[in-house]
């Protein structure tokens, strides 16, 4: 009896597990999953999936999240309580996709928690794919490490995804690979923290050996010249000894560029149908080294037979035949018959209707017909209507006032639209010197309906003004400073306007210049100008003041070493003030880019026991009253690094000829001979600029300067005369304001000056004397000077424009203050000659500041040995 009780109950317990097992499974059925689940899900007699059963959704919960929001999980599936979906069926099956499509989840799986009559409770179970904690490098430099986290940017807390796996294991190996490790590998492993949810990446780069060009070898090449096409493989060199600046590394990116420039050579010289019809790389052994193979097949040179114009109304074929320039036996050249039809503004025969309002003119060059090895070409043209300009539209000029743009636009509403004056807007905008010249855009905005265009002009405002603040030792007169602050954009309108003072008022187009360099009492020079370039606000006309101040003390230095700076002793003084006057006009006549301007200047120099010029003149003051008509054209498209147009300038400086109003030719002193100063002096500057291919630039320069007299019985005047050599920095001693100091780099500063014999004893009993030739300082009487600079761009970011330069150059002064020197024998060709290379760096805080290594090939007056090798610092732009 004791037996079968426990029978019984052993019955009983087992049949209550089968039951509960039962319940368990029938709550939590699984209708739908990702991923194929380990085992088959339980049968349940409450679904049958061979007859699908609607029902009712009663609830859904989300379990498995850490991170994401069940809401919205439940919101991307698409279910929703109350809804009646089909168990099985395509509901569930939806939904689990449209959550794996949202990239975020590693697992989706639905199941049924409870299922009574019609209505069932869900329950969506998700796994979430790890997060990014950190990414580690191994293989790899410092510095490599730092240049790919800038590269592949990847944020902590983003979702690691195998897509975002993969790319990066695509963005590091086309990394290495374009550093030449063609042979790179790299792996990536995932270190999960399933603590947290997040995961650490682990790249691994196995580099390899850097793969260089051994030979690039042309089959088929027999009418290009080989080393043409080695010249266009800019980023694809072979290996040789020497170089540096072109690696010969393999880069397919680069690769693949270059040989589409090959093909485009190939063209440009009339070669229509040339291909490269296969190429391969071939791996040498060791793998360090390949062989580019290219196979070329050029195909036949073709030639221009006939030329024909279709739909020209306006214009007759011989003008555009004329501007086209092409013709008959010509090389097809596609690129060039597009320069000519519209790539060069004011030359080419868009220009012929653009520049008369046609804005809707078309132009295009279709082979009519091809045999042998000629092309017949047929231009169809659409001339369209014209178009006037309706209204300009400003965007971007946050500091600079509309009026102060406005005004030097050359395309104004009424006119016809003319693309050649919109080009030269963009050059004018360009000199103001406000804005950034790489990102001035032009946007025409047609309006066909009505026949006219609008054109949005947007500019970048950059820092225009500028600060000299330096210093350096000047030997005896010790420690030099300066202070300069120059105001590009200055506004007087606004000074009684405090919002406006940010730290000064600007906007106007008005320039504010204060400089200050001192050197204790014994050197000081104060100069104060000011510009405004609209005067009336309705013209371009230029006024323009100057102030300044200079003295310059010599000192007794015979006890420096033993005396304080306080006790030294001034043997004498030199002082000059000066006042300028100027007045400049735009010209219409012969062109725009002409300026007439005019000043009108007093100079007071006072001399206290110092012969500033060697000349026997240690006493006086001397007044300097002169007119200066200058007639300048310039062109020049960016003031910074110019890459095209020139500038000239002619000028002329007159005195009063006080010796034919006074008759007077003969002084009983040099104070009474200087009182008034006398001379006339020329100055012809002129300049050119041209790029010579890419971003090279050849800038080309001629100077010359030439001071007269009006009276051949009086000496010419001691004063601007010409002094040459070193950086053209004025410094200290005998300052800008005295004398003309040109630069010739290769020579000490203020070196070339001429000889001339100073008498130095004399023997009465037998009267005659012994002279000894010396370095004038009064300086020359002429001079001529010539420069030629190659220029390249390492860098044209606005905020620091930077170029190198390798420069040859050569000049020379000259002066008649010896009896047998005429003006008859001054040889503008007798040069000095030096050659070096240079740097220039623009910021626009600090202006232009460079320095050169010159090597001057010829001797210094009196010297025979060379000048040799010499450094140079410059500060500012030089003029001459």
């Amino acid at each position: 009896m004791k037996k079968f009780n426990q029978l019984i109950r052993l019955v009983s317990f087992f049949g209550v597990f089968v039951m509960t097992t039962v319940c368990l499974h029938a709550q939590q059925l699984g209708l739908g999953r990702n991923t194929p689940a380990t085992t088959s899900a339980p049968k349940d007699e409450a679904i049958n999936y061979a007859e699908p059963k609607d029902y009712v959704v009663a609830e859904i919960i989300v379990t498995g999240n850490q991170f994401l929001d069940p809401n919205s999980m439940i919101s991307m599936s698409g279910l929703r309580v109350g809804d009646k979906i089909k168990v099985p069926g395509d509901a569930i099956n939806g939904a689990i996709k449209k959550l794996m499509d949202q990239k975020i989840l590693e697992d989706v799986e639905i199941l049924a928690r409870k299922i009574e009559g019609e209505q069932i409770w869900l329950e969506i179970r998700i796994k979430e794919q790890s997060r990014l904690f950190k990414v580690e490098f191994d293989g790899i430099r410092k510095g490599e490490k730092e240049s790919l986290n800038d590269k592949i940017k990847l944020p902590k807390g983003r979702i690691i995804s195998n897509t975002m796996i993969k790319n990066t294991q695509l963005a590091v190996k086309r990394y290495f690979i374009d550093k030449g490790f063609m042979n790179v590998k790299v792996r990536i492993t995932q270190i999960s923290d399933s603590t947290r949810g997040n995961a650490t990446l682990k790249i691994l780069v196995t580099k390899g050996a850097k793969v260089k060009i051994r030979q690039i070898v042309f089959n088929g090449r027999q009418e290009i010249l080989e080393g043409k096409l080695r010249n266009k493989l800019k980023g694809t060199k072979q290996m040789r000894f020497g170089r540096l600046f072109t690696p010969s590394k393999f880069i397919p990116k680069k690769y693949e560029e270059d040989k589409e420039k090959i093909i485009e050579l190939y063209n440009k010289n009339g070669f229509r149908d040339a291909t490269i019809i296969s190429d391969s790389i071939i791996h040498n052994p060791g793998e360090k080294t390949i062989d580019v193979v290219l196979n070329i097949e050029e195909g036949p040179r073709y030639y221009i037979r006939d030329i024909t114009w279709q739909g020209n109304y306006l214009r007759t074929t011989e003008q555009l035949s004329k501007v086209f320039g092409l013709k008959k036996g010509d090389v097809y050249n596609p690129e060039e018959i597009q320069k000519r039809l519209e790539a060069n503004p004011g030359q080419d025969v868009s220009s012929l209707y653009m520049d008369d309002g046609y804005l809707y003119y078309n132009c295009r060059a279709i082979e009519k017909a091809v045999e042998g090895d000629s092309i017949d070409l047929e231009m169809r043209i659409f001339e369209g209507k014209q178009a006037t300009i309706n209204k300009i539209i400003l965007n971007g000029n946050t500091k600079t006032s509309d009026h102060v743009v406005l005004r030097e636009l050359f395309t104004l509403p009424g006119q016809k639209f003319s693309k050649t004056e919109i080009i030269n807007t963009q050059r004018q905008l360009s000199q103001l010197g406000y804005f950034d010249a790489e990102k001035i855009g032009i946007n025409p905005v047609p309006h066909p309906e009505d026949g006219t265009v609008d054109i949005e002009y947007t500019v970048e405002e950059k820092p225009s003004d500028q600060i000299e603040l330096s210093g350096g030792w000047g030997g005896y007169i010790g420690f030099v400073g300066t202070l300069g602050l120059v105001f590009n954009n200055f506004s007087t309108k606004n000074i009684t306007n405090l919002k406006a003072w940010k730290p000064l008022p600007s906007g106007d187009g008005q320039k504010l210049s204060i400089r200050f360099q001192a050197s204790g009492r014994q050197f000081q020079t104060y100069t104060l100008s000011f510009s405004e370039p609209w005067l009336g606000g309705k013209k371009p006309v230029n006024f323009g003041i100057n102030l300044s101040h200079t003295v310059y003390r010599t000192v007794d230095y015979s006890n420096l070493y033993t005396r304080s700076t306080s006790g030294l002793k001034f043997l004498g003084s030199y002082k000059n003030t000066g006042v300028t006057i100027s007045l400049g006009k735009r010209l219409k006549i012969p062109d725009r880019y002409f300026v007439l301007s005019s000043a009108l200047s007093y100079q007071r120099y006072r001399m206290d026991s110092l012969d500033l010029f060697g000349i026997g003149y240690p006493n006086g003051v001397s007044n300097n009253v002169t007119l200066n008509l200058t007639l300048s054209r310039n062109t020049i498209d960016n003031p910074q690094f110019p890459r095209g147009g020139s500038s000239f300038s002619l000028s002329g400086t007159f005195t009063p000829p006080y010796s034919a109003i006074t008759g007077n030719t003969s002084f009983s002193t040099k104070e009474a001979q200087y009182k008034w100063v006398e001379y006339h002096k020329w100055m012809f500057d002129a300049t050119w600029y041209q790029t010579i291919a890419g971003k090279l630039v050849l800038s080309t320069r001629a100077h010359l300067g030439f001071l007269g007299r009006y009276n051949q019985n009086l000496s010419i005047s001691p004063f601007e005369r010409f002094v040459l050599g070193g950086s053209g920095l004025a410094g200290y001693g005998m300052f800008a304001l005295a004398q003309d100091i040109i630069g010739l780099r290769g020579y000490t500063d203020r070196s070339l000056v001429p000889i001339y014999n100073r008498l130095s004893t004399v023997d009465a009993s037998q009267s005659t004397s012994t002279a000894t030739s010396s370095v004038s300082s009064l300086g020359g009487v002429a001079y001529s000077k010539y420069v030629m600079e190659l220029r390249y761009p390492l860098s044209l970011n606005p905020s620091a424009t930077i170029f190198g330069l390798v420069f040859a150059e050569a000049g020379n002064n000259w002066g008649t203050d010896q009896p047998q020197k005429k003006y008859k024998d001054y040889n503008p060709f007798d040069l000095k000659r030096s050659a070096g290379v240079g740097a220039r760096i623009f910021m626009p805080a600090f202006g232009l500041i460079g320095i050169d290594w010159a090597y001057g090939f010829d001797p210094l007056p009196g010297q025979t040995n060379r000048s040799g090798p010499q450094f140079h610092f410059t500060i500012g732009q030089q003029i001459r």
